[in-house]
């Protein structure tokens, strides 16, 4: 599939994440991305980008072993480049024709692929029992690292609107206890949906 426009959007009524990609053959597919997927999507996809912002740069095996500070640094100024070329005023132009069906894919998991050529290959799969057919939906993404810096924005603006980063967070160790005066255990668990 030759990627087109990607869209982005939190949509409160549902509490997910609804990310529509068009070809260039005028196919569109479309799926919901739950707060739970993302948890752990998000994490990988920040590391998994990092990569391929390392191994782009000329001296990318030097930096594969430079420390966090360093690598940092480098995709930062990776991410601004691509950013700053990228193309995030064109309208979304729907598609009429829908490969995966009328309802977005109910994502519950991805598969995440570093490819050797620098691209990353996503598989977005649901599992028949959420779809309700006999089989599982699914599609694949190969994505270059100016593409996948441009998800990832589109990304961390939905998740910015839907306030779910801040769960997103590193879980406290042992030695510190997750709020101020709760070290006790004492406390009901929080349950989020």
């Amino acid at each position: 599939m030759q990627i087109h426009q990607l869209s982005v959007n939190y949509q409160a009524e549902q509490d997910r994440v609804l990310l529509k990609v068009n070809s260039t053959s005028g196919e569109e597919m479309r799926m919901w991305l739950t707060r739970r997927l993302m948890s752990g999507l998000w994490p990988l996809l920040t590391k998994l980008n990092t990569d391929q912002l390392i191994r782009m740069e000329a001296a990318g095996s030097v930096l594969a072993s430079a420390d966090d500070e360093l690598k940092k640094m480098v995709t930062e100024f990776r991410k601004e480049e691509f950013l700053q070329g990228a193309d995030f005023e064109t309208p979304y132009e729907e598609k009429p024709t829908l490969p995966l069906g009328n309802e977005p894919l109910l994502v519950t998991d991805v598969d995440a692929t570093p490819l050797g050529s620098g691209r990353l290959r996503l598989a977005f799969n649901e599992r028949a029992s959420v779809s309700g057919g006999d089989k599982p939906r699914g599609f694949q993404l190969e994505l270059d690292p100016k593409l996948t810096q441009g998800l990832m924005h589109l990304l961390d603006q939905a998740l910015a609107r839907s306030q779910w980063r801040d769960n997103f967070a590193a879980p406290p160790t042992a030695a510190e206890p997750a709020e101020p005066g709760t070290g006790d255990g004492g406390d009901r668990p929080r349950y989020l949906n």
